[in-house]
């Protein structure tokens, strides 16, 4: 036995859900550090959409300000990295007893399906949820080929 969980009563308990992706399955198998009692990372949780025109992205990263929040394109990947800044509290009176809120970075990177045009690229933060609009590049050597 190479680790151990410890276990919290006061964290709410989840349940098993046969429907979590296959990759959020193979992210929760990491071994944690074992210097912190603090729990890894929390996952910064996206949804992403296309039409015609664009793909679309919502990000929720909670309790960050948008002057905290880095993305960057390469090609058809986006990377998403943020910063989860605690809160500094100078009262002598008054000692902190149990924290559960993340600080620290967080950092998503996917691929979408097709090509996009970094330089139309809308982003905007609203309430703890990224939104980026990736306008799709135009297929300019899409072409029919006949069969012979």
């Amino acid at each position: 036995m190479t680790t151990l969980t410890h276990w919290n009563p006061l964290k709410a308990t989840s349940r098993f859900d046969p429907l979590t992706s296959f990759e959020d399955m193979f992210r929760s198998l990491a071994a944690r550090p074992q210097w912190r009692d603090l729990e890894a990372a929390p996952d910064m949780r996206i949804d992403v959409s296309e039409d015609d025109k664009a793909f679309h992205i919502k990000a929720e990263i909670p309790g960050v300000d948008k002057n905290d929040i880095e993305l960057s394109v390469d090609g058809n990947q986006v990377s998403i990295s943020a910063e989860v800044k605690r809160e500094t509290r100078n009262k002598k009176d008054e000692a902190e007893i149990y924290t559960e809120r993340y600080y620290g970075k967080v950092y998503r990177s996917f691929t979408l399906p097709g090509e996009f045009d970094s330089a139309k690229a809308e982003a905007r933060c609203d309430n703890g949820v990224l939104s980026l609009d990736l306008p799709k590049r135009p297929n300019g050597s899409a072409r029919k080929i006949a069969v012979s």
